[in-house]
């Protein structure tokens, strides 16, 4: 679940295919284009064990000889010696068949795959909950997220300020958004969240190398453990997209995002206090139609 190396995340996550494919590519220097493989086999890790290097191919948007490179890099003699391996080792039933959904259903069972993976993801609370911490201890909260994360970034920023004394959304890029992280680290904060989304703008990995050189603790929630940001990320937390549909869908990375305000809600010991402040204001303005 986690990029961090000192907390012991990914002992006691749930056994499943997604987990054990992540496990097999952990310790490999993989290339972006082997990191789009990976990312593809664990989306579809049911599923992986029956498909030929064409179909994974296809399916990861790179060519059949990556696939056989991939493989290699792996220390298997091809793709064929990788799926015997990933049969042998990780046998799961093949997935039913779904020809009878339409497009946009198949879309929705995407998704509720994605929930899945991320709900055997968090049988380990340990990374979330150090994220948790680590947003909760920063004053003021910098929360990065350009493009498509932005709204990712907007929604989490929304809820945070209810509970966070001081939550600072970086949303939109261009050369303000060094100078908005260099006042937040003069004003105290210690840490930086950032939502990272396909397809991932330079000017992110930019933002995060800079966070980090600032002094910044960067934890980042992003669509693979692969993703281009996890090399300037210091605990990275992943939860897949949907990409069935002509733009992606972001359920799990939206549904982990609460997950985390949860999380630090619990390091907020007046969290619940201003919560209820807030209630007691808006009930006085009228703010919401009951």
């Amino acid at each position: 679940m986690s990029a961090d190396r000192d907390t012991g995340a990914g002992t006691g996550v749930t056994d499943s295919p997604a987990t054990r494919l992540q496990a097999l590519f952990e310790g490999h220097r993989l290339t972006p284009t082997q990191r789009r493989i990976a990312h593809s086999m664990v989306r579809r890790a049911a599923d992986v064990p029956f498909l030929s290097s064409v179909e994974l191919a296809e399916l990861a948007g790179v060519s059949q000889p990556s696939v056989t490179r991939f493989a290699v890099a792996l220390g298997f003699d091809g793709y064929p010696a990788l799926r015997k391996h990933l049969r042998e080792v990780a046998p799961v039933e093949q997935a039913a068949d779904s020809a009878s959904y339409n497009e946009y259903q198949q879309a929705v069972e995407a998704e509720i795959e994605n929930l899945r993976h991320l709900a055997e993801l968090l049988a380990d609370p340990r990374p979330v909950q150090r994220a948790g911490r680590l947003l909760a201890a920063s004053r003021p909260l910098p929360v990065l997220g350009l493009r498509a994360a932005a709204a990712q970034a907007y929604g989490f920023a929304y809820f945070a300020a209810k509970v966070h004394p001081d939550v600072r959304l970086l949303h939109e890029g261009g050369s303000m958004l060094h100078d908005r992280v260099d006042a937040a680290v003069r004003a105290g904060a210690s840490a930086l969240l950032c939502f990272a989304l396909p397809r991932h703008p330079r000017e992110v990995v930019d933002a995060l190398t800079y966070a980090k050189e600032a002094g910044l603790t960067v934890v980042t929630v992003a669509d693979s453990a692969f993703a281009p940001v996890a090399k300037v990320s210091d605990l990275l937390l992943p939860a897949a997209v949907g990409t069935g549909l002509a733009f992606d869908t972001a359920c799990a990375p939206m549904l982990l995002g609460r997950v985390l305000l949860e999380a630090m809600c619990d390091d907020l010991p007046d969290a619940q206090a201003r919560l209820e402040e807030f209630d007691a204001k808006a009930a006085a303005r009228g703010l919401f139609v009951e």
